[in-house]
């Protein structure tokens, strides 16, 4: 059944010369499913919870940006009834036609995001969202904000030049004209890291999954395809590695180099160890000290 849905309108919102407003705003279960005449950058800064858009519900995290055209339902709401416990923030950037005429000044070169913005500006257009893999759309949703905020001398410039970023920055995240694979490797190198940045912690497939949102399944395939090895062996190899690396350069004991790669019984990191290294890590260091 389709939801009904209340209209926010530019004239009540927009309430400036700039025809802008970018606001960061605590997501609650009072604000109506609502549309609206103007475009709409939305991106997670903080939390978790649900984006209802249309018919749809989609989990969402710190580091997704949605777009939403003129036309498009949607609404916000926190994953527990309790959102003091964990807050979802959003950073909101809301603009209508004026602006885009305006940023279609300053981007008189680049007739195809020109097509782009009115196209969002005409109902009919699809949402749709990109992740924040660098952090370059949160840096300038940031900029926005403050500029915004605190406005000083050459606030209606910098507004409009940061603008024009956040949406050439979006729009070649979503349009580059790159190999299909060459993209999905670079994402996949994006969980590589991460598992390099927690080893320390509970790593697993299903909160890689959650994270770069792929299915288990999916990523099952990604490691073989790029490492060859499934994400057991590929993860456990990689704690070995690291352990090794801090065995040759470190005095720490083996207990606490252990518990550094996630190995929380030291029994169990030994046997590991001589296993794939092919000796002890008393071994392997005095070895490689000598």
């Amino acid at each position: 059944m389709q939801r009904s849905a209340q209209l926010f309108k530019s004239e009540s919102l927009l309430q400036n010369n700039l025809h802008l407003l970018v606001n960061r705003y605590a997501e609650n279960f009072f604000a109506p499913y609502h549309s609206h005449d103007f475009i709409e950058y939305c991106y997670v800064a903080e939390g978790r919870g649900f984006h209802h858009i249309d018919q749809a519900v989609i989990p969402v995290r710190k580091g997704m940006l949605f777009v939403i055209p003129v036309g498009v339902s949607h609404v916000f709401r926190p994953a527990t009834s309790h959102p003091e416990q964990d807050l979802l923030i959003v950073y909101n950037c809301l603009f209508d036609d004026h602006m885009v005429d305006r940023l279609s000044a300053l981007l008189q070169e680049e007739s195809p995001i020109i097509e782009h913005l009115q196209s969002l500006g005409s109902s009919g257009s699809a949402y749709f969202s990109v992740s924040d893999w660098d952090g370059s759309i949160e840096k300038l949703m940031l900029n926005l904000h403050r500029e915004m905020s605190v406005p000083g001398i050459g606030s209606v410039t910098m507004l409009q030049t940061l603008l024009s970023q956040l949406i050439v920055t979006v729009y070649r995240q979503l349009y580059a004209d790159q190999d299909r694979s060459t993209i999905e490797a670079s994402d996949f190198a994006q969980v590589i890291l991460f598992m390099e940045q927690k080893l320390s912690e509970g790593i697993t497939l299903a909160h890689l999954a959650q994270m770069s949102r792929w299915s288990s399944r999916h990523l099952q395939r990604m490691f073989l395809k790029h490492t060859s090895q499934s994400f057991g062996s590929y993860l456990q190899h990689l704690r070995i590695q690291k352990s090794c690396e801090r065995l040759r350069t470190s005095d720490l004991k083996i207990s606490m180099i252990a518990g550094s790669v996630g190995y929380r019984d030291i029994d169990t990191f030994n046997s590991v160890f001589k296993k794939i290294v092919g000796e002890p890590p008393m071994a392997y260091r005095k070895r490689h000290r000598t």
